[in-house]
């Protein structure tokens, strides 16, 4: 098979979605792997290591496309990139589609084979190929949140770990999975007051098993979010549905109830957002205020830690990958059930019911057209 590494275009994506180490293990299993040039520079891998590995580079992105069997990605084409694609390629990349249905009709209309890291589903719901880059969204959302606390960025002037004598800051996080859990663990340890809030008693009971008496763990209700909401300094926002859109915990309604120069840091923002005032913001231009509260709603936070993220990244989803390029898709997606459940767009049809349900569009399940 012929793959293909794209360059990230999206504003300030510095991944890369093939580390020239992972471009040999495809090379070696027998396929073609061209890298679009300058691909992995921002992430610290220079043209010259892909061509050591045995990679072609292409200067022409047209070119890599339209000779590619399979595009792999980071983040999601970009408006511009979706009439490069060609019926029957495969995508394989980060596509959140729930929240985005233009992205989701051009792939349909591209009849493109596309599928989503995130949506990948081992047994007992682990989601191999998105847990990295939560574990980083969750540290970095606490790194970020600390410092759009400081005044000179509009916040409150609190550090959360305070000083001898004086309060710590109180730190909220909605959801206690992955992102919540490596929330947890940056506040706690810089002195923060943690509280985490789950729906699942059983997440719960683990939170507080594992942290000790370090956090306060409550279940997730409005009672319990309007509590936190008007005693914090920090809100992480770190729900998460697989796949799909994800619900608006805090209303607009609710940012009256909080501190003048509190932070909310929304991780689910690339699934729409679980703040309904969250708008998908860019590194360089990261906050808004609403309220008198900061919003940090930055769409692909892991790519401002672009080494770190791309190791973490291309290291779980380089097995699945090569699964599709040693098969073809719909081998692999007969073959394995993590597959079929990261396939969401297949020949013109939807085939992801959490997408086809946030989008209201049609859906036609795989088996129909992958017997």
């Amino acid at each position: 098979m012929k793959i293909g590494v794209a360059k990230e275009i999206k504003k300030h994506e510095y991944r890369v979605g093939l580390t020239p180490a992972n471009a040999k293990a495809y090379i070696n299993a027998g396929h073609e792997v061209t890298v679009e040039k300058d691909a992995g520079a921002n992430a610290g891998f220079p043209d010259e290591a892909y061509v050591a590995a045995g990679c072609t580079i292409e200067a022409d992105t047209k070119t890599l496309f339209d000779n590619a069997d399979m595009i792999i990605k980071v983040k999601e084409p970009q408006p511009c990139e979706y009439d490069l694609f060609h019926e029957g390629q495969i995508l394989y990349t980060y596509l959140h589609l729930a929240a985005d249905e233009a992205q989701t009709k051009a792939l349909m209309a591209r009849k493109v084979k596309a599928v989503a890291y995130e949506t990948i589903e081992e047994s007992g719901n682990h989601l191999p190929c998105l847990t990295p880059m939560s574990e980083i969204a969750g540290r970095l959302s606490i790194q970020e949140g600390a410092k759009y606390l400081e005044k000179p960025y509009g916040g409150r002037g609190v550090l959360l770990g305070g000083v001898p004598g004086v309060p710590r800051g109180k730190v909220a996080i909605l959801g206690g999975g992955i992102v919540g859990t490596n929330a947890a663990k940056m506040a706690i340890g810089l002195g923060a007051d943690v509280t985490v809030l789950d729906i699942s008693a059983k997440r719960l009971s683990y939170l507080d098993d594992i942290f000790e008496t370090r956090i306060t763990t409550l279940y997730s209700n409005e009672e319990n979010i309007e509590l936190v909401l008007k005693e914090s300094d920090l809100v992480i926002g770190g729900v998460l549905i697989p796949g799909a859109k994800a619900p608006h915990l805090i209303k607009k309604k609710h940012l009256k109830l909080m501190k003048p120069g509190a932070v909310i840091v929304d991780v689910a923002v690339d699934q729409g957002g679980c703040v309904e005032t969250t708008r998908a913001t860019t590194h360089d231009d990261p906050i808004f205020e609403i309220d008198g509260v900061i919003h940090y709603c930055v769409a692909n936070m892991p790519g401002a830690v672009a080494l770190t993220s791309t190791l973490a990244l291309t290291s779980t989803t380089l097995y699945y990958g090569l699964a599709l390029a040693n098969k073809g898709l719909e081998t692999a997606v007969k073959e394995s059930a993590a597959i079929k459940k990261g396939l969401n767009i297949y020949n013109g049809a939807c085939v992801y019911e959490p997408v086809a349900d946030a989008l209201g569009i049609d859906y036609t399940p795989v088996d129909e057209l992958i017997s």
